[in-house]
């Protein structure tokens, strides 16, 4: 669920964006349109950075990935027990 959240808001943001952007291109003259609708980005990417922050507090999510991988495998050869030869 909380997934499904998060990728709608994301939606939002690059909509938000795209009306920017079409303001920007058809209104030469007046920039409150294509302001407006950056403002509204910027508030909606801040409630979306807010929301990530809150669901890995909580352990909601987890981090996963080429970084995460990277970690693992480093603490795993740092623990794992050296064999001498003998």
């Amino acid at each position: 669920m909380l997934k499904i959240i998060i990728s709608l808001v994301f939606l939002v943001i690059i909509i938000s964006l795209g009306i920017a952007l079409f303001h920007l291109i058809t209104n030469k003259d007046s920039s409150n349109k294509t302001a407006k609708a950056l403002t509204y980005r910027i508030g909606i990417s801040l409630t979306l950075f807010i929301l990530l922050s809150i669901a890995f507090i909580t352990g909601n999510i987890q981090p996963s990935g080429i970084g995460m991988q990277m970690h693992l495998q480093k603490n795993l050869s740092q623990t794992a027990p050296s064999v001498s030869p003998d």
